[in-house]
């Protein structure tokens, strides 16, 4: 610690991007959160293939071709089997997290992709469609699971200087996922009649490395102090991953948060929905998820390929167009981690959901307008770009991160839980529903979606604040008044003697907000 010569106190020491906390960052993001991306865009491409050999295989058992109807329901399930995966995995957040650690959960969670990803791989010689659909689910719980526990556990490793940065990570990792699935589903790649199965089968390649890898890496410095009482291996952590001895303080900073959270005790669900002090966050994380999934984004991803041949775009360059889109949700997503601790959460929150919202009503008008003009095909992949280059900067990046920031250790795994809840719900009813959508109301599908922008963005407006550079302290402390409690903080009999001086000027600061 240094001191200030105007005041003669501690200088707090930012916390710098130490070895261990980046390749941490890079193993669990891309053993877990690249999967999550994977899975959401590798049936786009060969889509085709796949069809053909569900209808093949039901003229091989009953000697009759589906009828379309059957062919859409099975298709439509197959993708929505995925986030429905993802709300059941997302429901064993909290009890996992709290029994074997974020790091411990992520192991385990491995399970769920190395299963399917061989049920998927001799689906074709098994012939059975079926068991693609329940590969599907249950890697969705594997989805629904790493979705919370990643941004949960580097959240909680990182220093608050870059807790921002750190915490897009995952969702970078979610992008590159999508473009290697569209990578990799070129027709002359693996997106072919012939390697359909081991396009599928290969997401669980991360999951393997993460398990050889991740447990080399400290678990979470928090859960072991505030939640497993261990403040041996808690310090152990924080000095690996922070590079330095002298980690007092931010020790002291845990263990006031553990003092204030005593009369709570660790938070349920139940508990989380009843509790007054919580009200406005938890409404804030369900708004910002519903917002994020509900805005279409999956609908692009699921069905790029059919919205682009609606839009005029030739068969064959179709892939190409898909796979740049992809291209450019990864640029603008490192485009987020380098400008959200200077820009803050909130004004990301805003223009991409601003953007996302002009994006929908102008692809509306290109798709109705596309017949009649010429041009017009080309405005639609614009704004299909345009659209994704909002969501990248903001909806899909910030709403973990925040969720991360706006809850204490003991109501953290409770709330991924409802919101992850929340976001595989609204992924699953896109998923379900789009297609029978854009049959029904064709072009003026996007005008919903950009309505449910247009909402979220007023609420965001109105009511989340700026969590950049505060502790988590701090942050409860601002939602206080806003649920008109007072939030009772540790006392200086509460803590050890060497402890409380900067304990106590912390809480100071944090009230004082």
């Amino acid at each position: 610690m240094e001191k200030s010569e105007e005041f003669g106190k501690p200088e707090e020491r930012k916390g710098r991007l130490t070895v261990v906390l980046a390749l941490a960052t890079l193993v669990s993001a891309f053993g877990s959160s690249f999967q999550y991306g994977y899975n959401v865009a590798v049936i786009n491409s060969p889509s085709q293939f796949m069809q053909n050999f569900y209808n093949t295989t039901h003229m091989e058992r009953y000697g009759t071709p589906m009828t379309e109807d059957t062919l859409t329901l099975l298709w439509s399930l197959s993708v929505s089997m995925y986030p429905l995966g993802g709300f059941f995995g997302s429901l064993m957040v909290a009890p996992l997290v709290n029994k074997l650690g974020r790091k411990g959960t992520l192991l385990f969670n491995n399970i769920f992709s190395i299963v399917p990803a061989v049920m998927q791989g001799v689906s074709e010689i098994s012939k059975s469609y079926e068991i693609i659909i329940v590969a599907r689910f249950i890697v969705g719980i594997c989805a629904g699971l790493s979705s919370n526990v990643v941004p949960m556990y580097l959240g909680e490793l990182a220093p608050k200087n870059l807790r921002g940065a750190i915490g897009i990570m995952p969702q970078l990792f979610i992008t590159i996922g999508i473009l290697c699935a569209q990578v990799l589903g070129i027709r002359h790649i693996l997106g072919n009649s012939e390697n359909w199965t081991l396009m599928l089968g290969l997401t669980g390649v991360p999951a393997v490395i993460e398990l050889l890898l991740l447990p080399f890496f400290p678990e979470s410095p928090r859960y072991m102090l505030i939640q497993k009482g261990d403040e041996k291996t808690a310090k152990k952590a924080l000095q690996r991953l922070r590079g330095w001895d002298d980690v007092d303080s931010e020790l002291a900073e845990m263990r006031l948060e553990e003092q204030s959270e005593k009369a709570e005790g660790r938070l349920t669900v139940v508990n989380l929905l009843s509790q007054r002090s919580l009200r406005w966050q938890l409404i804030s994380i369900i708004v910002m998820n519903m917002g994020q999934q509900l805005s279409g984004v999956n609908a692009i991803y699921y069905y790029a390929d059919s919205i682009y041949g609606s839009a005029g775009v030739k068969a064959e360059d179709v892939q190409y167009v898909t796979v740049g889109t992809g291209a450019v949700n990864v640029v603008m997503t490192i485009a987020a981690v380098f400008i959200v601790e200077a820009s803050g959460r909130r004004l990301l929150l805003l223009i991409g959901f601003g953007t996302c919202c002009a994006a929908c009503v102008l692809l509306t008008i290109a798709l109705t307008l596309q017949e009649s003009v010429t041009w017009m095909p080309n405005v639609s992949i614009a704004c299909v770009i345009i659209y994704v280059i909002g969501h990248a900067i903001g909806p899909s990046p910030i709403p973990n991160v925040v969720t991360t920031e706006m809850f204490r250790q003991s109501a953290r795994p409770a709330a991924f839980m409802v919101g992850g809840s929340v976001h595989w719900i609204s992924n699953f009813t896109v998923g379900l529903v789009f297609p029978f959508l854009e049959k029904g109301l064709g072009s003026y599908s996007f005008i919903i979606f950009s309505v449910i922008c247009l909402l979220t963005e007023v609420y965001i407006w109105f009511m989340v604040p700026e969590t950049k550079n505060k502790t988590f302290l701090e942050i409860c402390q601002m939602f206080a008044k806003r649920n008109k409690v007072e939030i009772k903080l540790a006392t200086d009999g509460d803590l050890p003697l060497k402890e409380s001086k900067h304990s106590l000027e912390d809480a100071e600061k944090a009230t004082a907000l």
